[in-house]
């Protein structure tokens, strides 16, 4: 498999497919909401744009980056979602990052949202759909994180290597510079758990989807696919 990673600014066309990782924390934020029973995320544009899918749909639940903010109803952390019963509801999600990085390539015709937590499920879908090409956007630190490089990179190791072993891409998303602001309490809305839990492996048995549904991108949970014959080689 043919595997480019490039970051948000670098997309000078829309691939095929296309893998979006933000792993500290928007995906893993995102794979928490569904665990926790939420149907499907709208990824926003902007802030304005969430308050006002918000105010249009008052059941529907906001989060945003950073610390609480009127309007919204949580932050973008795993840390603290995942006290929060989300059954059946709608997420209205807009991140620094990730969500961004998603918007940039809504055009293409397979968008997988990763991070670790969904990494072999990512994978599988890959091994499934037949392209030889997949462009993995780093969306962090203008597609310098390495949190976010070192996942990709893992992934598209596990595509055609399944065995591949986590250890050396975790270790490199424990020393990013995001876990050290997280673990150091320099970023906002945050909670003492996020970087272990954003550092959970194969944590959700599905990858996430998004795609257009009329002029919103929904990201949406897709069922890992089970195992062929070749997988287990």
């Amino acid at each position: 498999m043919d595997a480019r990673f490039l970051g948000i600014a670098d997309l000078a066309e829309t691939p095929s497919v296309v893998v979006v990782v933000d792993v500290m924390r928007a995906f893993t934020v995102a794979a928490w909401a569904f665990a926790q029973g939420a149907e499907k995320i709208v990824l926003a544009e902007s802030l304005d744009e969430a308050l006002a899918l918000k105010a249009r749909n008052p059941h529907w639940v906001a989060i945003k980056d950073g610390p609480p903010g009127a309007g919204f109803d949580a932050v973008n952390s795993p840390g603290l979602l995942r006290s929060i019963d989300l059954g059946g509801r709608t997420v209205v999600q807009k991140t620094t990052a990730g969500t961004v990085g998603a918007l940039a390539v809504k055009d293409a015709p397979l968008v997988l949202c990763a991070g670790f937590v969904v990494a072999e499920a990512t994978a599988r879908v890959l091994r499934t759909c037949g392209s030889d090409s997949v462009t993995f956007v780093v969306t962090g630190e203008d597609g310098r994180a390495d949190e976010d490089l070192a996942c990709a990179q893992y992934i598209a190791r596990r595509v055609t290597e399944p065995g591949t072993d986590a250890a050396e891409f975790l270790l490199r998303g424990s020393t990013s510079r995001a876990a050290a602001e997280l673990a150091e309490g320099r970023r906002q809305g945050a909670h003492p758990d996020d970087v272990p839990l954003c550092l959970e492996v194969d944590r959700f048995p599905f990858a996430m989807v998004a795609t257009l549904e009329g002029p919103l991108m929904v990201l949406r949970p897709r069922a890992m696919p089970s195992l062929t014959d070749e997988d287990r080689m």
